[in-house]
């Protein structure tokens, strides 16, 4: 299991709020209920759905997998949309596209990770085409302390292939790609890049959803973008298809509804996610050093650390590093080291590794 990413830049208060706005959605229906739309949900988004059939059809639909799975989404594009914030240090977004948001959960994330836009509320738009979606997003986000989440415009619009998208600092799109067939895919892609200044892509953590965002990137890289994170270069994936995929974690706390259908009793759950952030090259920001993309293996006295380390041709691509107590405060850090963690780079003795 991956260790799960904690987003440095998140403000906790907004994952609060959106925790104790979800609490009470449930009211109407009843645990059986819940439960049942829930499964059967989850069975529609793993198949192949066509892309003239919305998943989520009425507020029962929404109802119970917004309380289901909005917090692992939320907790998801924060973790991505960090990582962008601690690359690109510069990057204040004053507005912000949400393509296929659904109920919004990249909407708080957004805030969470930047507040509300500095001196002018974030101008935030969500795109969807399925109504009881967008409705429930609005009514969730009124509740919302932040006034960039509340001012949100929830748009119907049907993503179709060939179409453009409005211009907007940060274009998120979590979540969506699934959904769509290759065609539209690629085409939603394209729009991002050419509307985005900055492009987060976000799919779940499986073999599938990496291969999702791996095009994805392919496709940003291609249209001029920068990949920021969480790769530590822009080059081609050095991971071969089908031998293994790169993805992370996020800690998510469970509510009864996820104890009820998964049948478990931990408190918490990690989602696994994959996600791309790239950006148009006036934004600065610089890439990360290597990641950690396996969970180190700690030995008698010694750290075993699996990197991606960037297309350097001595150190490039995929590889191994063997962190010993000899290297002092580098061995203390690889003991602490989480999977996705950053690995590299000139550290004081308070820190980690030094320069590699």
């Amino acid at each position: 299991m991956p260790a799960p990413l904690s987003p440095l830049h998140t403000d906790l208060r907004i994952g609060e709020e959106l925790r104790d706005a979800l609490a009470g959605l449930l009211d109407g229906l009843s645990p059986r209920q819940a439960a049942g739309a829930v499964e059967r949900l989850i069975a529609g988004y793993r198949g192949s759905v066509p892309t003239d059939a919305p998943v989520l059809r009425d507020r029962a639909d929404v109802v119970a997998y917004a309380a289901y799975r909005m917090p692992a989404t939320f907790e998801a594009v924060s973790a991505a949309l960090g990582a962008l914030a601690e690359r690109a240090p510069d990057l204040d977004p004053a507005d912000h596209l949400d393509v296929g948001g659904g109920t919004g959960a990249a909407v708080w994330a957004a805030a969470a990770t930047w507040g509300d836009g500095g001196e002018h509320t974030r101008a935030t738009t969500v795109l969807d085409w399925a109504e009881p979606a967008l409705a429930l997003g609005r009514e969730l986000a009124g509740a919302s302390g932040s006034a960039a989440v509340r001012a949100a415009e929830w748009r119907r619009e049907r993503i179709a292939p060939g179409g453009t998208l409005p211009a907007a600092d940060l274009v998120t799109v979590s979540y969506v790609l699934n959904e769509l067939t290759e065609d539209a895919r690629r085409s939603l892609v394209d729009a991002a890049a050419a509307a985005g200044r900055a492009v987060v892509v976000v799919e779940p953590g499986t073999p599938d959803g990496y291969l999702r965002v791996r095009e994805a990137r392919e496709r940003l890289t291609a249209a001029g973008l920068r990949v920021l994170a969480p790769c530590p270069h822009g080059g081609t994936c050095p991971i071969a298809p089908g031998s293994d995929w790169c993805h992370f974690a996020a800690r998510v706390s469970r509510s009864s509804l996820h104890r009820q259908v998964k049948g478990g009793s931990l408190a918490y759950e990690d989602e696994k996610f994959s996600y791309v952030a790239a950006v148009r090259p006036e934004v600065g920001g610089t890439a990360a050093g290597a990641r950690i993309v396996r969970r180190p293996r700690i030995r008698k006295g010694q750290v075993l650390l699996d990197l991606c380390a960037g297309p350097d041709a001595e150190r490039g691509g995929m590889r191994s590093e063997t962190v010993t107590k000899r290297h002092g405060p580098a061995y203390r850090a690889a003991r602490d080291a989480a999977w996705g963690d950053e690995w590299g780079g000139e550290r004081d003795d308070e820190g980690s590794a030094p320069s590699r």
